[in-house]
């Protein structure tokens, strides 16, 4: 159990220390926060599994993460038709 947390912890830190220093593409900080999700999936699943046998929040999550990631590649497709690329130092999102 503590192993399996602490590879999930790994791969959380791993995840934001991506997040935080590749910000050059849109579609890169994407992968990193849905790789960070996974982690926090990961983790809450090992804690439900644990605490209590409801696996309605693990639900609850993966609807949320996938509306996230829904969202996250529209703004990508719009990016790209607007601007023709991912790059956050072309334009200004403000």
């Amino acid at each position: 159990m503590m192993m399996k947390m602490g590879v999930m912890m790994v791969m959380y830190i791993v995840g934001n220390l991506i997040f935080s220093s590749k910000q050059k593409h849109l579609l890169i900080v994407l992968l990193s926060l849905e790789f960070i999700v996974l982690s926090m999936f990961f983790m809450l699943m090992l804690y439900l599994s644990q605490i209590e046998n409801s696996m309605y929040m693990l639900m609850v999550f993966l609807v949320f993460s996938v509306c996230e990631g829904a969202l996250g590649l529209s703004i990508l497709v719009s990016m790209i038709r607007t601007h023709g690329n991912d790059y956050f130092q072309g334009f200004n999102l403000l």
